[in-house]
């Protein structure tokens, strides 16, 4: 039986044309034709994204000898029968800036190994040696990764060229590569080593705050995890936690990996130097960290049944993603607030947002978060301009039933129990030992019995209504239950159109148009591009219509042109009330 590695290399060879050169070497081909295959998808992102298609070229070699390489499917190939060493090389094109896929230019370059590395069937569990090469001279960058150096590499130098080190597929396509001179921080968290890497044109990034913060979010949610030893948990797979954060103008996202994870950030979010007052984006690139680091604990090892192994060729289908990504969205702005990088009020302020994003969605009335999970493959990642009227987000959502059921548990068992009992349990039971275990996920209705067991609470009738039914949360009672008023305000006095706008060039286009809103009673569409109110003009910015709605009452009538395709339309639109849209959360006074 064979037990030599699989070996790859990997050369950014050509830069200015985002290409990369990758070779697999397997020792012991299958005897009746080596099958290989590229993910059609990556974990954490629950889409199909056929990264096959940005292969360019493929061989395949026998020893020396070229030999026939058969394409069998969207994303997989069959080599000819090899009775000696065989070697596959492939150039993939890599120009996707974005957390998902792998992106290579001058300035720098960066991977996920789902859009790179070649899978062996057959030879999935055998360790794999992974060979970064440099890119040409005369650029001179360094590498950044959660992997393990081998070999040579281990003399001490770090982020060197070389051979690095991964237990099996699995662990090699989920540690993330940056290569390039990207701004760097360090720190210590509960004994385990980070590391911050900021890449992008950033002039006097504040790495110290930075640093400071992200360290004390590491923290806490080590010691919420792991009360008793705060061991962090990639230990079981990595000498040490990697941040990668990619800057741009106006970037947002982050992806999960298992001791690292890579985040696009805007550059306007970001501290500097010197300056009094952090950025007012400063929290939302905070609760992102937050939440990727959560993920560590919640589905890299806590997961899903169906995610205990993935199944990376096909869509695999949960009704769970309410618990992984709900909760995490739940966790990520609690756990700024318990490590002292916000106070209770902005907490308050930032859930107050969250709840109305909810309840101003029409969508949560006709799809439960259950089936939000279950089609995220088909409909949460393929939104359109009506997504707001028919789906409903099993994040946003998703995190209200992670409040609502912390708000019962806590309430029922005065205050002795919560959800973090719950998601303790979560870790001792799924996941502390995933990757050194069995590796057994989370079944598909098992979620009640584990709030039981925790808590000594029967919520199956509340995930019965809030999960695999579109009720609300009814969190004003709740949260009266536990000493804190919820009460809701009109944001603006402006007349409403019910509508969502962008600018479009140098017009204002009606992103979305809510179900039974004033302007879907008159017959305006999405993708209408309005002209003028009353005859007259709007400009390309949603500060223009409010100063002509400024002008009007609610119930008053107006004439709204717009053009539907390259046809001038006329709408009799009777405009709506301001809605009482923003949320307020307050602790109630006590009586002596």
């Amino acid at each position: 039986m064979n037990t030599k590695p699989i070996l790859y290399s990997l050369e950014p060879f050509d830069p200015s044309g985002h290409r990369f050169r990758i070779t697999v070497t397997i020792p012991a081909p299958a005897a009746r034709g080596q099958v290989v295959s590229l993910p059609a998808w990556i974990p954490g992102s629950y889409l199909v994204r056929d990264f096959a298609r940005q292969i360019e070229t493929i061989e395949a070699r026998c020893g020396s000898k070229k030999i026939a390489l058969t394409k069998i499917g969207n994303h997989s190939w069959r080599a000819a029968v090899c009775s000696s060493p065989l070697t596959i090389t492939t150039t993939v094109y890599a120009y996707d800036l974005s957390v998902r896929g792998a992106h290579l230019d001058q300035s720098h370059a960066f991977l996920n190994g789902t859009s790179v590395f070649l899978c062996i069937h057959g030879s999935e569990s055998l360790p794999c040696v992974v060979n970064l090469l440099p890119p040409p001279k005369p650029l001179r960058w360094s590498v950044f990764t959660s992997l393990s150096q081998w070999g040579k590499n281990q003399s001490g130098k770090q982020h060197a060229f070389g051979k690095y080190r991964a237990e099996n597929y699995d662990a090699l396509i989920d540690h993330p590569i940056e290569m390039g001179n990207p701004q760097v921080a360090k720190f210590m968290a509960c004994g385990a080593k980070h590391e911050l890497v900021f890449t992008g044109n950033i002039p006097n990034l504040d790495l110290k705050r930075i640093s400071q913060d992200v360290k004390k979010i590491c923290e806490t949610q080590i010691r919420f995890f792991e009360p008793d030893t705060h061991l962090a948990p990639f230990l079981d797979s990595a000498q040490h936690y990697v941040f990668m954060t990619m800057v741009t103008g106006d970037s947002y996202g982050g992806l999960e990996h298992r001791a690292s994870t890579a985040l696009m950030a805007s550059r306007k979010d970001l501290p500097i130097i010197g300056q009094e007052k952090t950025p007012a984006g400063y929290e939302t690139f905070l609760g992102l960290v937050s939440h990727e680091y959560f993920h560590t604990w919640h589905v890299k090892r806590i997961k899903p049944s169906v995610f205990a192994p993935y199944d990376l060729t096909r869509e695999t289908h949960t009704r769970l993603l309410w618990i992984f990504e709900g909760f995490t969205s739940y966790y990520d702005d609690l756990m700024l607030l318990r490590s002292g990088v916000i106070d209770r009020q902005t907490y308050f302020s930032i859930l107050g947002k969250q709840i109305s994003s909810v309840l101003n969605a029409p969508g949560r009335h006709k799809q439960s978060v259950a089936e939000s999970s279950f089609d995220a493959w088909t409909r949460y990642y393929k939104q359109d301009e009506n997504s707001p009227n028919a789906l409903v987000s099993y994040y946003t959502k998703g995190s209200l039933i992670a409040l609502g059921l912390d708000l019962t548990i806590r309430y029922a068992t005065r205050d002795q129990h919560s959800l973090d009992d719950v998601m303790r349990l979560l870790w001792h039971r799924y996941g502390r030992d995933f990757y050194i275990g069995a590796g057994q996920g989370l079944a598909e209705r098992d979620f009640a019995r584990i709030v039981r067991e925790a808590c000594g609470v029967d919520v199956s009738e509340e995930l019965q209504s809030w999960v695999h039914g579109t009720v609300d949360v009814p969190l004003k009672k709740l949260f009266a239950l536990n000493g804190i008023a919820l009460n809701f305000k009109t944001p603006s006095h402006l007349p409403s159109l019910d509508v969502r706008v962008r600018k479009q060039g140098e017009h204002l286009v009606l992103a979305t148009v809510f179900e039974h809103g004033a302007a879907h009673r008159a017959g305006l569409s999405a993708m209408d591009t309005l002209v003028a109110v009353d005859g007259l003009r709007v400009d390309a910015s949603q500060s223009s219509l409010d100063a002509l709605l400024e002008r009007y009452q609610p119930e008053d009538r107006v004439t709204i042109h717009a053009f539907r395709r390259d046809e001038l339309i006329s709408f009799n639109v009777k405009l709506s009330a301001p809605a009482n849209s923003a949320c307020e959360l307050k602790v109630m006074a006590t009586t002596a």
